[in-house]
């Protein structure tokens, strides 16, 4: 076969020229079932070589030979052929994508100390930097700079022995640190085999990071999970290089620049290749070996040389699909290096000029609609990161659909960001627009479709539980402690048992005992951890009234509304069926809550679901013996007593009086426990409240014939 005309030899690290899946490959492959073993060992092993070079092309190159589908279907290619003919390759591409859970992180030693950098941000500080290298170095010629980005990631060893990738480890405390060779395994730009003529031992050091466009869109498909989204790309980076699930971290769009040399062995082979004499022939090197070094290196031929470097990559900062928060400027000789040597916990020879911290205005480089619980849609803003009040931010809330419109914000557009309370972040105005105009708000709930409704300036999606944003936050809900406290069941093992079709509404956590096999099959449960969950799920078959109404996630139906409910209609039936006009009845629920309710059971979706979860679910009848003997008073607790403090609000409720959350002119008594809130107190001061304690409460209760704590003996 001809080389390709596109193709230059000479630029080829890992692949002969004719290698047909190098450009423009045929992917309409023959069937595994027709190959033998010979042709596919024989195709796997082109496969190989062709991936390693769109690896090392993509990730140390940024210039792709082919389509990120057509190598999607050569990388899967290659894993069907392994794994039909049992074809393993210690360093095969397929190896970094994932694969088990670790149980632990072991601790290993580098090969040469993993120092920190003195830094500052004043250009006085880099000067006097110069002084001192050129003092101790005697004045002795001239002095020259290697400059280079300051990368916001994390930092990692990784050795090589023959060329082929052994063994990664986090900076920890300089000497040793975590071993992460799996996790790092994964990583595309870090290849399995090196190119060229590398040492018999080499060690690295790079920062693994996560790029920006990567970062935003990791975070919106978080957003729209009901998730956190990561402050910012190191966190992010640090956070998924420890983790244990080696399947979670494939999943992570990490990446690596790698940028200084740790140990460099020839084992005794005189052909083998010296290890450079600057800084800047090291890098040179690094990257003929396949690696991925930035392209962003500078020789300085002098400190202000350096000190211009610096003030242009600031310029440039913006631009750059990767975090820096300065530059690394490093004498570029390395014999002057050995000379300059090292502190105990930095080297003399590198200095970092920061950058200014990037404050309040930003870009609003994306923007999600979330769906909540209740079927509220919530724009969301994802910020290239920010430092707002000395705290990192990665979104901020628009609101609802009237914000976006008065502030006439879109993507692209320059924004100042604040934070409400010194709490919420929030885009308070738009400094300048990037083009793209105001955002469109959906006309369509972006989980499931169905046309939005508006309700005032709130957008809301109808389709209540039959919406999967709404059924998994559902889910999550009615197993928190603010539902039927169902332990084992938090966000994570939600998603996962969505993902797997296992759970899609409420009334599949009941149905889990028929897939228990299932259950126990999946990553990271096992037969012990299914039949616990399965124990808990049976155990909440008879919930009581009030937490089953509680767990239903009704809109502005928390845990005392729901008491309220369950104590005045006993029965679940008589509480779905209740109109408006019963519904306002209840203490302390306004025409508001009562509509809510009747919409959420009138909801058509929502009536299925509960219909099918009630085939499992029987809630008890609230008994609850209710007299006045409390009546006209109005209680607020704070701190802990001897016994839930829900229990104290359901007994005097239950008595005729009323369980605030805040204290105001109207509350009668403050009942203060262990470690109580300040506000409250404070409040209850300025509004003349008296302010009693657990026995005087109990004394109080006792004169209006009432027992506390309930069930207390003489």
């Amino acid at each position: 076969m001809s080389t390709p005309a596109e193709v230059d030899p000479d630029d080829l690290r890992y692949a002969d020229p004719a290698n047909p899946y190098l450009t423009e490959p045929d992917t309409d492959f023959a069937s595994v079932e027709d190959l033998d073993d010979a042709d596919a060992a024989a195709e796997a092993e082109l496969l190989r070589a062709a991936i390693r070079e769109h690896d090392y092309r993509y990730y140390a190159q940024n210039d792709p030979l082919i389509a990120d589908r057509a190598y999607d279907a050569l990388f899967a290619r290659l894993e069907s052929l392994e794994d039909a003919f049992d074809l393993d390759d210690a360093d095969s591409p397929t190896r970094r994508v994932g694969g088990g859970t670790l149980e632990e992180l072991d601790t290993v030693s580098h090969a040469a100390p993993m120092l920190s950098i003195d830094q500052s941000g004043e250009a006085d500080d880099v000067r006097e930097f110069d002084e001192r290298v050129r003092r101790e170095l005697n004045g002795d010629g001239d002095l020259e700079y290697s400059c280079e980005p300051k990368f916001d990631g994390l930092s990692v060893e990784v050795v090589y022995e023959d060329g082929r990738y052994v063994q990664a480890a986090t900076r920890g405390d300089g000497r040793e640190g975590d071993d992460v060779t799996e996790q790092v395994r994964t990583i595309g730009s870090v290849p399995e085999r090196l190119a060229g003529d590398p040492p018999a031992t080499l060690a690295v050091r790079g920062e693994v990071f996560i790029p920006r466009d990567a970062f935003q869109a990791h975070n919106r498909e978080r957003v729209e999970a009901g998730k956190e989204p990561f402050a910012n790309p190191r966190n992010a980076a640090a956070g998924t290089l420890r983790q244990l699930d080696i399947d979670a971290v494939a999943e992570r769009p990490l990446d690596c620049f790698f940028y200084d040399v740790l140990g460099w062995e020839l084992d005794g082979d005189p052909d083998a290749r010296s290890p450079p004499e600057t800084h800047l022939g090291e890098l040179d090197a690094l990257g003929s070996f396949g690696l991925h070094v930035n392209d962003q290196a500078e020789l300085a031929e002098d400190i202000e040389d350096a000190i211009d470097y610096r003030d242009r990559l600031l310029e440039a900062r913006s631009d750059l699909n990767y975090e820096i928060d300065g530059v690394v400027i490093k004498v570029n000789d390395r014999a002057r290096r050995e000379e300059l040597g090292t502190k105990s916990r930095s080297y003399r020879w590198a200095f970092a000029y920061k950058f200014p911290a990037r404050h309040e205005v930003t870009t609003v480089e994306d923007i999600v609609v979330q769906v909540g619980r209740t079927g509220r849609l919530t724009p969301v803003a994802l910020l290239d990161p920010v430092d707002v009040g000395g705290v990192t931010v990665s979104r901020a809330t628009l609101h609802n659909p009237d914000e976006i419109a008065s502030l006439g914000v879109g993507v692209g557009d320059e924004v100042r960001v604040k934070r409400a309370g010194d709490v919420i972040p929030q885009v308070a105005s738009v400094v300048e627009h990037g083009g793209e105009g105001t955002f469109a708000f959906p006309e369509e709930c972006p989980a499931c479709g169905s046309d939005v409704e508006r309700d005032g300036p709130l957008a809301f999606c109808p389709n209540g539980l039959a919406c999967p944003a709404q059924a998994e936050r559902a889910v999550v809900h009615y197993a928190s402690r603010g539902g039927l406290d169902i332990e084992g069941l938090g966000e994570e093992s939600v998603e996962q048992l969505r993902e797997t079709g296992l759970v899609e509404t409420i009334p599949d956590l009941y149905r889990l005992p028929d897939r228990r096999e299932e259950l126990a099959e999946l990553e990271g449960w096992g037969e012990t951890s299914a039949e616990n969950l399965i124990r808990e799920v049976e155990a909440s078959t008879e919930p009581e009234l009030a937490d089953f109404l509680a767990a239903l996630g009704i809109h502005e139906v928390g845990e005392a509304t729901a008491r309220s409910l369950a104590r005045h209609f006993r029965t679940f039936e008589a509480v779905r069926n209740a109109t408006e006009a019963e519904l306002r009845e209840v203490d302390d629920i306004g025409e508001t809550v009562a509509r809510t309710v009747r919409d959420f059971f009138e909801t058509e979706q929502n009536a299925r679901v509960i219909d099918d979860l009630l085939e499992y679910v029987d809630p008890r009848s609230d008994d609850t013996e209710t007299g006045d003997a409390l009546e006209g008073l109005t209680f607020v607790f704070t701190g802990s007593l001897s016994t839930a403090r829900s229990e104290a609000q359901d007994l005097v409720e239950a008595h005729g009086a009323s369980a605030t959350s805040s204290v105001s002119g109207n509350t009668d008594y403050l009942v203060v426990g262990e470690r109580p809130g300040a506000s409250k107190r404070a409040d209850a001061e300025a509004n003349d409240v008296p302010k009693i304690d657990e026995d005087e409460f109990a004394t109080l209760l006792a004169d209006h014939g009432i027992e506390w704590p309930p069930g207390d003996e003489e």
